[in-house]
């Protein structure tokens, strides 16, 4: 993708974050996708491109009335909206389309017309991993993050510390979930849910999502906001099995998503003012910092201890909160994309002053795939 070439022109999340018994997830998705349609000055008859997870695009486009060239509905987990981006900003350059809405919607919290969570027996997983107990993103996550932790030597209180630090980002967005300041001790206090994780290190359950509408570059300017344009994109996949990771201590998705994104943009990560890493427990933007090239194998525990992504500090990490203080509905991606939007139009409640480039990586299931999206406000 030529950089700079599609911008992001709508960017709106739901208008209730948290707890919405009263919204289906079909709804979810649509009042997310009105307010974005409404922040770029749009209607439904505007948008020739759908991209969805969580629902079919067929779905939402006969949902919003909306007669689509361009459909996408790539399902990879948390990150599947990166890799939205990163479609639609090829199909675009490509001329399948113009303008293309990303939707998400989830009833995570009261589960209003949401799926259940099983997974085939005969699928790898159910073969090879549940009969051994491992059934649930506590119990998956814990394979890697043990060997993880021994290997480079981190702690306990260096999982808490993320936790404590996304909090103070947290008690600066009005709309986040949990706001109070929390301490390491608090963290190592609260109920254990499976070794290592006590519940303060894992995602909120909440309901809520978010669209983006993106369009060629040459047409960004024509509308109400503040242009976000991308840089770069990366996308990959290891494994639905998370016992099956090449290195427990590295996932090869992200590297390969994040290498993928920041050759495309051109930059290193010297050059980024912002940075969101998918957050469903504590330990992923360890190994973000570490898989993305921000700090060397065995450095991030530290970089983060010295409040370098904390308020105040030199590389502004998960301003929003993230997925541990601020929202998690299943797929955490659309809202640090959301999140990355608001940075680059200076708008966002914790704002990172002077930002010009910012760095959005998600994770799909227990490390079985990525999506990097950089963007930029300058054309």
């Amino acid at each position: 993708m030529k950089p700079r070439s599609i911008a992001v022109v709508g960017a709106a999340e739901t208008t209730r974050l948290g707890r919405i018994p009263d919204m289906s997830v079909i709804g979810l998705h649509a009042d997310a996708a009105l307010n974005a349609l409404a922040d770029a000055g749009l209607t439904a008859k505007d948008i020739d491109g759908v991209a969805t997870a969580g629902e079919s695009p067929v779905a939402i486009a006969h949902y919003l009335g909306i007669t689509p060239t361009w459909a996408d509905g790539t399902a990879v987990g948390g990150c599947s909206f990166m890799l939205h981006v990163r479609h639609a900003a090829a199909a675009i350059n490509e001329g399948l389309c113009k303008t293309v809405l990303i939707t998400h919607g989830e009833s995570g919290r009261s589960r209003v017309g949401s799926g259940g969570f099983g997974r085939a027996p005969s699928s790898l997983m159910g073969q090879f991993e549940m009969p051994f107990g491992v059934t649930s993103p506590p119990t998956m996550f814990t394979i890697p993050v043990m060997r993880y932790l021994k290997a480079r030597g981190y702690t306990e209180e260096d999982l808490a510390t993320v936790a404590v630090i996304q909090r103070e980002w947290a008690a600066l967005n009005p709309r986040a979930s949990f706001k109070d300041p929390i301490t390491v001790d608090d963290v190592l206090n609260s109920p254990m849910i499976a070794w290592p994780f006590r519940m303060l290190m894992c995602c909120l359950v909440t309901d809520g999502g978010g669209a983006l509408i993106l369009t060629s570059a040459d047409r960004a300017k024509d509308f109400p906001q503040k242009p976000v344009y991308i840089l770069g994109t990366g996308e990959s996949v290891e494994t639905p099995m998370v016992s099956q990771m090449e290195d427990f201590t590295s996932s090869r998705a992200f590297r390969v998503s994040g290498r993928k994104a920041f050759d495309e943009a051109g930059i290193s990560p010297a050059d980024v003012d912002h940075l969101m890493i998918y957050d469903a427990f504590a330990h992923l933007p360890l190994y973000g910092l570490e898989d993305l090239g921000f700090c060397k194998p065995g450095e991030a525990a530290g970089f983060i201890r010295d409040r370098n992504t904390a308020p105040g500090g030199v590389l502004p990490l998960n301003t929003n909160g993230g997925g541990l203080s601020y929202m998690h509905s299943g797929m955490y991606g659309m809202y640090a994309l959301q999140e990355s939007v608001r940075q680059m139009r200076g708008i966002a409640p914790a704002q990172a002053p002077g930002a010009k480039i910012a760095v959005s990586h998600g994770v799909g299931g227990m490390f079985a795939a990525s999506g990097t999206v950089i963007f930029g406000n300058e054309s």
